[in-house]
This record gives C-alpha cells, sequence and structure tokens, in this order.
C-alpha cells in the first residue's frame, strides 16, 4: 500500500513531482504524517528539493503532543532553527484561529495537507483540512491532499451515527456527515469541493493523491506498517475502532480514560458500580467486543486522582463492532446507575459556548432528551445511530470522485 506522501520520491506522480518543486509550498501536517520508511513528509518534500514557506499545524500541534482543547501557539521558526519554516498553528484561543489568514497564504502557490486521520466526525483534523482547503482556494492557492486510508476501515457497512440536524454543525462536524463515515480525508474534500462547484483535478481547486494499493474493507492491521498515534490520546488501532463511540463521553462527567493508559477504551466515574455495569452491558449485547470491570485513577482530567469504578471495552471483532450503539449504551447505563450523580457537560467545547458538548457530538438533542427522560438503552441508540443508506452509495462514489480529482 502507498499513501500519498509514498509515491512523491517515485511512481505515477511525476507531474505532481514537478509541479511541487517549482512551486512555492505551505504544508499542513503533523507527526503522525510519515512516509513508509517513518520519515515525516515535511523531510520528503525537501528530499525532493522543495523549500517550504511555511507549516500549518492543527490541533494537537505539530508534534502531536499538546492535550485536546490546549490552544498551541504559532512559532516563528520550528526548534529555533532559522534554516526551518514557521509555524502556523491552526489551533489557537478562537474560533478565528482556525483559518488560515490572507497574509500566510499570501505567497504560496500550492498548499499540501497530509494529516492522518481516524475516520470519525469529531476527530478534528479533517475539519482543519476543509477550512484550510477553503482558505487556499479564496486566495488562488492550489491545495494538494497527500491521501491516507482511513485505519478503521472504509466499509460502508460500518456507517454509523446519524449526520447532524440543522443547527448542530461545529468544529467536531463542520458539514453533514455520519459520525463513523468510512471515508478518507481526502475523499471528505473533494465531496465538499465538488458540491460546492469547485472544479477538481491539478487545473482545478484542489487535487488529491489518492492511496494505491488499500483494501478498503480491512483495518490498518492489514496496511503493513505501524500505526502512529496521531494525538495524545490516540495510542492505538484499538483506540481508534471504539474512538466513534468512546468520545460521546466527552460530553458527560464520566471519564472516558484520560490520565489512563487506554483511553477511551476506558470509561468510568466515583458513583458508579463497574461489575453491575459490565454486566448489565454485556446482557444488553455489545457484538464483537468483550466488555470487563475496572477500577481505575486518572492522573489528569476528570475525577484526576480520584478511584474511579466502570468498565473497559475490548474489541474481539472489527467486522462486528458497533462503538456509537455500544457507548451510547453504556452511558445509558450509567446513568440509570446513579442519575442523581450523572451529568452532562454544560462548559464551552471546541469554541461553542451554546450548545451542550453532548449534543454536538451526537449531532442534535435527542438523545441528551431521551437519556434525561430515563429512556431505555435501544431508544437512545434509536436516537443516533441510524444512518440513510444513501451515505452508504456515497462511500462507492467516492474513489470515483478522487479519480476526478487526480493530482496528475
Amino acid at each position: 500500500m502507498l499513501c500519498g506522501v509514498d509515491q512523491l520520491l517515485a511512481g505515477p506522480l511525476s507531474t505532481l513531482r514537478r509541479r511541487i518543486r517549482s512551486s512555492r509550498v505551505g504544508l499542513l501536517t503533523h507527526a503522525a504524517s510519515i512516509d513508509r520508511r517513518g520519515r515525516p513528509t515535511r523531510d520528503v518534500l525537501e528530499e525532493l528539493g522543495v523549500s517550504l514557506r511555511v507549516l500549518f499545524a492543527p490541533e494537537h500541534g505539530l508534534e502531536a503532543d499538546a492535550q485536546a482543547e490546549v490552544p498551541v501557539g504559532s512559532v516563528d521558526r520550528t526548534d529555533g532553527d532559522a534554516s526551518l519554516p514557521p509555524v502556523v498553528s491552526l489551533y489557537g484561543k478562537s474560533r478565528e484561529d482556525l483559518v488560515p489568514r490572507p497574509e500566510h497564504l499570501a505567497e504560496l502557490d500550492l498548499l499540501v495537507i497530509d494529516l492522518a486521520d481516524v475516520g470519525t466526525r469529531y476527530y478534528t483534523y479533517v475539519w482543519t483540512a476543509l477550512l484550510a482547503a477553503r482558505a487556499a482556494r479564496a486566495a488562488n492557492v492550489h491545495t494538494v491532499v497527500l491521501d491516507r486510508p482511513n485505519p478503521i476501515s472504509g466499509d460502508p457497512a460500518t456507517i454509523e451515527g446519524a449526520p447532524q440536524e440543522p443547527g448542530f454543525l461545529s468544529f467536531v462536524g463542520l458539514e453533514p456527515l455520519p459520525i463513523r463515515h468510512a471515508l478518507t480525508l481526502g475523499e471528505i474534500l473533494a465531496a465538499c469541493f465538488e458540491r460546492d462547484g469547485h472544479p477538481l483535478g491539478a487545473e482545478g481547486a484542489l487535487s488529491v493523491a489518492p492511496v494505491l494499493g488499500w483494501e478498503r474493507y480491512r483495518t490498518a492491521l492489514a496496511w503493513g506498517r505501524p500505526f502512529v498515534m496521531p494525538s495524545p490520546n490516540m495510542p492505538s488501532l484499538e483506540t481508534a475502532l471504539v474512538y466513534p463511540g468512546g468520545c460521546l463521553v466527552e460530553g458527560t462527567n464520566l471519564s472516558e480514560g484520560r490520565g489512563t493508559t487506554a483511553p477511551f477504551q476506558i470509561v468510568g466515574a466515583p458513583f458508579l458500580d463497574g461489575p453491575a455495569l459490565a454486566k448489565s452491558l454485556t446482557d444488553a449485547g455489545v457484538p464483537g467486543a468483550l466488555v470487563r470491570p475496572v477500577t481505575f485513577r486518572p492522573t489528569f482530567e476528570k475525577h484526576a486522582g480520584e478511584r474511579c469504578h466502570g468498565v473497559m471495552l475490548h474489541v474481539s471483532n472489527p467486522d462486528l463492532f458497533r462503538p456509537v450503539a455500544t457507548y451510547l449504551s453504556l452511558i445509558a447505563l450509567a446513568r440509570a446507575q446513579a442519575p442523581e450523580r450523572f451529568e452532562f457537560r454544560t462548559s464551552p467545547y471546541e469554541f461553542e459556548t451554546t450548545i451542550p458538548a453532548f449534543d454536538l457530538l451526537t449531532g442534535s438533542a435527542k438523545a441528551r432528551e431521551a437519556l434525561l427522560a430515563g429512556a431505555p438503552p435501544e431508544e437512545v441508540v434509536l436516537a443516533v445511530a441510524p444512518v440513510d443508506g444513501s451515505w452508504r452509495e456515497q462511500v462507492f462514489e467516492a474513489e470515483a470522485r478522487v479519480a476526478r480529482a487526480a493530482s496528475a
């Protein structure tokens, strides 16, 4: 399998290679963007003889070491080395910091984007890429996406979690999209640009260097290369597999396992009964996963330093596992255990101050209202998990669309 960046030094992208070499280039990337030799994309471009004018970095920073929702500042030079380009953070203290400013793009001919995504709507890298590409188009700068496969597979049968309703778009979902979407970053950007009437391809507004040899129906286990953590709490493929459901816990006062060695796989709180929760979730049915009770003590974030009780999920069959339905059931059962202690997050979330985080993540108020009404798990799941079959058809169209957006 060859990602977009793997094809730059050899292979069919000779036209793109010449274009990059002769252009003033900005690169949106992070530490997880490496080629099959383990070299960062920025080093690959330098090996091609490209002199980068600016580096753009998404949430978690260029080195992917900042925690979630922590603003990252821009720096004039990386590592204090004057030979390296300035780094512009696209995740600062305000919503305005999410978009490259005109002066960042004024001296560029090309914006190259290479970001490792995890196949879930609320993972913010795809929206940073979309905002940057739109800003580049407005500045008459062509965008090239060096695409990467979806690590939790591009199988349309795995799509889960309805798209957001009107009024619930945010930086954890700028465009209506299923929670688990089975698409790549390049496929999403190409779909948005084509829908908005912007031409695709080398002579258009956006082009894509697609992945060659990707077995779409398989996970990252089939890649023959390591899963590189793209953010501090995404250490493994198993984390990515549970994340479409596990991230929903962020909208509650339950710990999603941040501050442990198994974020998103572990969920709990000081006021829960772990063995009882494990039994009730198992009895409700968790295809493709094993559930067991755990006791843990987070070192930071929610309930830091406190003894928490809850469950840990182990994915045994990725083809059967449905993370959104599983974690909605888990949350419903946890609330039923301690309704007087369970709470939804009310503090600002990803630059939104008026809509509860849980609603932004689920895409509507339906699931939160069902939980508050004491609805059983199956009713809570029905408020979010069903997806219209037309979205599966869009996955089949994605490869053809990317072919129209080919970089060379």
